[in-house]
């Protein structure tokens, strides 16, 4: 012990006390420590001990299931069995809670066709109201893919934003979107304020280079980036009115036609039966992306959202029958599953706590795993993760209080035998 050392030196005169302090770094003596149970014996602890910014039993959910191949599901008693669509990738998922029920390769990143349009209509929605009119320019229609689908926007025609949105929803109208871009600030613009929307939402798989999801290089979204955006859009009256619309009048000048949505689990078209309670959202297909689709369906008091990209089977209806068996299995498995992940975006850093650096300056922390948990930032109350020591020898810092006990009592005994033998 420190003090110890001190007694035993301080009779020795004022040049061996200075020998005191050094004296315990050149051995193998060791500051006090937090009780050895509470540290060194403790299992290693993660960082979401540290800073806790989401429930561990979620975030090892989203990166230990979410991440892996193959089909996710967590069965309970009665649960029926996970359908096996044939597509690249997909989700199910509660739109209420962002519980994920079952998934397959939900973060492979796939070209997203139209499905983008999801996430141009989040981005873009708010920017005008649904009664503002507005004319067309002929550079609002430049540069749009060869093969795009269109509802046909004419330049010089004047169109309510209403009228622009259906042509969005239900005819997927790239030329609809080339409009609306440019009203919210250029088609560049619009690309970077759907990336930085994906961000706001947890979807970080999605890169956003055309705003329409015309194929173009570099392009990516995700079966789970496509359900987080489906999610947001149903809690969105505005977004859902549009893209739950099965039939509407497009205007040309000073007649109109009708058009209707292309998303057959709406409609009923092609010998596709209507899905009961769709809420509807959005369907797409390149040659690239192959078929893709966003659908949610509302029973009682729960709204599922399901994204299927790609099947590999069954022509180009696929997507449909797929998509109603993953919402029918959803319904009745709702209650008898665990969620193997969750849609919800992670919390911001004003709803978690900060996570400090380690004040090495006052602590080793290299050397220091037997260090109180309050030197190094943690509450006393809550375990901190250990630091592993290394080899390089005991810490070179020590607790200022007990230096100075030390040499408070080195001086004071030493000051006691000078007047003893001055007696």
């Amino acid at each position: 012990m420190i003090v110890t050392s001190a007694l035993r030196h301080a009779a020795a005169g004022s040049a061996a006390m200075l020998l005191v302090l050094p004296a315990p770094v050149a051995g193998a003596a060791t500051p006090p420590r937090a009780p050895a149970t509470a540290q060194a014996h403790a299992p290693a602890l993660g960082p979401e001990s540290v800073t806790e910014p989401t429930p561990p039993a979620r975030r090892f959910m989203e990166a230990g299931r979410l991440d892996r191949a193959g089909t996710q599901v967590q069965p309970l008693a009665g649960a029926p069995d996970v359908p096996t669509p044939s597509a690249l990738s997909w989700v199910v998922a509660d739109a209420g809670t962002g519980d994920v029920l079952a998934a397959r390769a939900a973060h492979r990143k796939l070209p997203p066709a139209s499905t983008l349009k999801t996430l141009f209509a989040l981005t873009a929605l708010p920017h005008h109201e649904a009664s503002e009119q507005h004319t067309v320019a002929d550079e609002e229609l430049t540069g749009i893919g060869e093969g795009s689908s269109l509802v046909g926007v004419k330049e010089g025609y004047t169109y309510r934003v209403s009228d622009l949105w259906n042509g969005v929803f239900l005819s997927s109208g790239n030329d609809a979107v080339h409009v609306l871009a440019s009203m919210s600030g250029g088609w560049e613009s619009t690309a970077r304020q759907m990336q930085e929307k994906a961000r706001s939402l947890g979807a970080l798989d999605t890169r956003v280079v055309s705003p329409d999801g015309y194929d173009a290089p570099g392009q990516v979204s995700s079966a789970y980036d496509l359900a987080v955006f489906g999610r947001a859009g149903v809690r969105d009256p505005e977004f859902t009115r549009y893209c739950s619309t099965a039939y509407a009048d497009f205007p040309a000048g000073s007649w109109s036609y009708g058009i209707a949505n292309t998303n057959r689990l709406l409609t009923g078209a092609d010998g596709v039966g209507r899905y009961p309670g769709l809420l509807g959202i959005k369907n797409g297909y390149t040659s690239n992306a192959g078929n893709t689709l966003v659908a949610a369906a509302r029973r009682g008091d729960r709204t599922l959202v399901v994204s299927v990209m790609n099947p590999q089977s069954g022509g180009g209806l696929a997507v449909y029958e797929e998509a109603r068996e993953l919402l029918d299995w959803g319904f009745d498995a709702a209650d008898k599953v665990r969620p193997v992940g969750s849609l919800l975006p992670p919390k911001t850093p004003e709803e978690k706590p900060e996570e400090k650096p380690e004040d090495t300056r006052a602590v080793s922390v290299r050397g220091g795993a037997g260090a109180p948990a309050a030197a190094l930032g943690a509450p006393a109350d809550r375990p901190r993760a250990v630091v592993e020591p290394d080899d390089a020898g005991p810490s070179v810092a020590l607790p200022l209080s007990l230096v100075g006990s030390a040499c408070a009592a080195a001086l004071a005994l030493w000051a006691w035998r000078r007047r003893v033998s001055r007696v």
